[in-house]
């Protein structure tokens, strides 16, 4: 367990270089900082006293390694658009995404669970078909207009939701939170139904895939001839046994809700960190833009090291693996 969970963070501590790698070179070739500071006006003496100030007058590997330093203790530098310290932006604006992505994450498990279980166990009825049907237009309409529709027919229409906004906030300690207000969940279930309808979409379909797989199996054959009951054999033995696919697609589905929140965080001017990507990217804000990266590949890197390890608490198997390796 031990050499797993070594062996899973310098994989983790690899990936993060690689992307810092990346975030980095988007100071080498995506405009040049120093211009953008101090406008096309500036003196060549004003930039070269700039770049020595910034060290961008050292060598190449010098400043990545000041790079990574800096990227470790969570500092970016400045905004180029707002003249603020990038990691205050990026403070203030991940519990707003956060608590989105995991309303959204909630919402796709509490709905899309049941709904693959029913459609596996009830296959061919009207309803099962009518899931799949349902499930086929999730997966195919795009995010951006499922949350036009939303807008269109709950805020406009009907007149039941906001259509922009997070609504009122809770301040605790530098945390936000807009779940602790009836407000805050009347603005966050538009945006939280759009960006669940994929995700739940696809659990639904895992769910049923791996259900309808698993009852074919021989020990669930052989419950039957045990005379277990048809609720012990679906959801004591069944169920069970498709939870390690549905936790992997899960726990990445959860850091791909942080991630691609920006469409929906756009469509609903949800004041979030994909909002301030997009931002970010219309006026070549470049340290915010490496922040998001190299935050973003934290967020996946720390959910599958948390999944990695979630697999010897499920499946038995991988534990009885592990100690035979050893």
């Amino acid at each position: 367990m031990l050499a797993f969970i070594l062996h899973r963070l310098i994989q983790a501590v690899m990936v993060m270089v690689t992307v810092a790698f990346i975030a980095f070179m988007l100071f080498q070739y995506v405009g040049d900082p120093v211009v953008f500071l101090l406008g096309q006006d500036a003196t060549p003496e004003q930039i070269r006293s700039l770049r020595a100030d910034l060290g961008l007058d050292k060598p190449f590997f010098v400043q990545f390694w000041h790079f990574l330093v800096n990227a470790a203790q969570g500092e970016f530098g400045l905004s180029l658009r707002q003249g603020a310290k990038v990691s205050r932006l990026m403070a203030e604006r991940f519990p707003a995404t956060l608590e989105l992505a995991l309303v959204a994450a909630a919402l796709a498990l509490l709905v899309g669970v049941p709904m693959g279980v029913y459609a596996a166990l009830k296959r061919g009825t009207f309803i099962s078909q009518v899931f799949m049907t349902l499930s086929l237009l999730g997966v195919s309409l795009p995010t951006f207009l499922i949350g036009i529709l939303l807008i269109l027919v709950f805020a406009v229409v009907l007149g039941w939701f906001p259509s922009f906004g997070r609504g009122e906030v809770v301040q605790i300690g530098w945390w936000t939170s807009g779940l602790l207000t009836a407000k805050g969940w009347h603005h966050i279930t538009l945006p939280a139904i759009t960006l669940a309808i994929f995700q739940l979409t696809l659990i639904m379909r895992l769910v049923r895939a791996e259900m309808l797989e698993v009852l074919r199996t021989d020990y669930i054959k052989f419950a039957r001839a045990r005379g277990l009951s048809s609720r012990a054999i679906h959801f004591g033995h069944a169920l069970k046994n498709t939870l390690v696919p549905v936790m992997t697609i899960t726990g990445l589905q959860l850091g791909g809700l942080i991630a691609f929140a920006i469409i929906t965080e756009t469509v609903f001017q949800w004041p979030g960190m994909g909002l301030l990507f997009i931002q970010a990217v219309t006026f070549a804000d470049i340290p915010v833009m490496a922040a998001y990266l190299c935050l973003i590949a934290l967020i996946f890197v720390v959910i599958n090291l948390v999944v990695d390890l979630l697999y010897f608490v499920v499946d038995p198997r991988l534990r009885v693996g592990q100690a035979g390796g050893h």
